[in-house]
């Protein structure tokens, strides 16, 4: 459903409705992130109330809209409308797939399966935003490329309804099972399964320094991937690439991040997550200073590998870093403070950097996140202390 969006979107925006502000034409990018940070904010807490099963349909029918939505868009507000229908999908109904890994594997292994679930997204995402700009320079920008997710948003409902069983029971006997004679753990959390939801939003955004270090990196990396989506698509148009030829750049980021996350999710369960963050996070800005400082289609490509490799490092360990820690009691809650604020980074990205890009010029504001990354990469190595165990 993003794989959708990432070529084709920001083209309607400047070549159909002929918006000349870069702020106004990632405003979208900013209403998906905001209602996806919120929704997944809750999304753990609503799960253990009502099963996660009922929570991944229920995103699926608020994703069923988007590509409607998109297709019949006369203006920019419809675009925006479509991504708020987009940011309730996603903070729902990813949100449970997130959680539902964590439930079936042990702690041993929740690298692994949290890898797996992000390549299947984000290597999807590459696939499909491949497609949809190959689809969009024969066709046009619209209505073609939507067409597909009607087929995605269905196949999603039906999959979650009829194959996909609910998983909180796997929690519930992990929680029967938690040893708590250990009041704190290593990193300083308290391990009393009963916290409230403002104690865990709390231990997870300040109170505990390591949560702290994996919440802004979780925030900067997607400010990042929201400045690829948006901005990077207008940055490769004004050096007059075709849609085609911007599917495939745009392609490459996800993709590798998508395919590597295989081997990184795995990697970190065997060598500890903080190793693999940091690193990840300067590799990002190495990328996207490639990028910007690259005058030809073979640098776009190593700038769009190197975001792809720093973003695999990163994306599942910061999960895995958080499952870590929380207590199997509120390990959802957790997951849901933390994934609110790294989608927070789809907002900043879109509102803050945009800002820039039309106060100075792109080229500025790509700078600028290039820096973000390489600061949020030192607060790791001074805040974060090692999770794995």
């Amino acid at each position: 459903m993003i794989g959708l969006e990432q070529t084709v979107v920001p083209l309607i925006g400047a070549n159909e409705f002929d918006i000349q502000s870069n702020a106004l034409i990632v405003s979208f990018i900013a209403s998906f992130g905001l209602v996806k940070a919120f929704l997944n904010l809750f999304a753990g807490k609503i799960s253990d109330k009502w099963g996660r099963k009922n929570v991944l349909i229920l995103g699926w029918l608020f994703g069923i809209p988007v590509p409607i939505i998109l297709i019949l868009a006369p203006d920019w507000n419809w675009v925006i409308i479509a991504n708020v229908f987009l940011g309730i999908n996603q903070g729902l109904a990813w949100s449970m797939t997130v959680n539902m890994k964590i439930d079936l594997v042990g702690k041993e292994k929740r690298g692994f399966a949290l890898g797996f679930n992000e390549f299947s997204g984000y290597f999807a995402v590459a696939i499909v935003g491949f497609i949809t700009g190959y689809i969009a320079s024969v066709y046009g920008l619209k209505p073609y490329p939507f067409y597909l997710g009607i087929i995605f948003a269905v196949l999603g409902l039906l999959i979650s309804w009829l194959i996909v069983k609910d998983t909180r029971k796997f929690t519930l006997l992990e929680i029967e099972t938690q040893d708590k004679s250990k009041p704190v753990d290593e990193n300083n959390v308290e391990m009393n399964g009963n916290l409230k939801f403002v104690q865990v939003f709390l231990q997870t955004s300040w109170k505990n320094r390591s949560l702290l270090a994996i919440s802004q990196a979780g925030l900067v990396n997607n400010l990042i991937f929201g400045v690829s989506w948006g901005l990077f698509t207008l940055y490769f148009s004004s050096y007059g690439l075709s849609a085609n030829d911007i599917g495939f750049l745009k392609a490459l980021h996800p993709g590798i991040w998508g395919v590597l996350q295989l081997a990184t999710g795995f990697l970190s369960d065997k060598i500890g997550r903080k190793i693999l963050i940091f690193p990840g996070m300067f590799i990002q800005s190495i990328g996207v200073w490639t990028i910007l400082y690259s005058q030809e289609a073979l640098g776009w490509v190593v700038g769009m590998s190197f975001l792809g490799l720093g973003t695999a490092l990163v994306y599942p360990t910061l999960l895995a870093a958080i499952s870590d820690i929380a207590h199997p009691n509120w390990r959802a809650t957790s997951l849901g403070v933390y994934r609110f604020w790294r989608d927070m980074g789809f907002v900043i990205g879109a509102i803050g950097i945009g800002f820039i890009a039309d106060l100075f010029n792109t080229f500025v504001a790509i700078q600028a996140v290039a820096w973000i990354g390489l600061a949020s990469g030192i607060v790791v190595i001074f805040l974060m202390k090692e999770t794995k165990t």
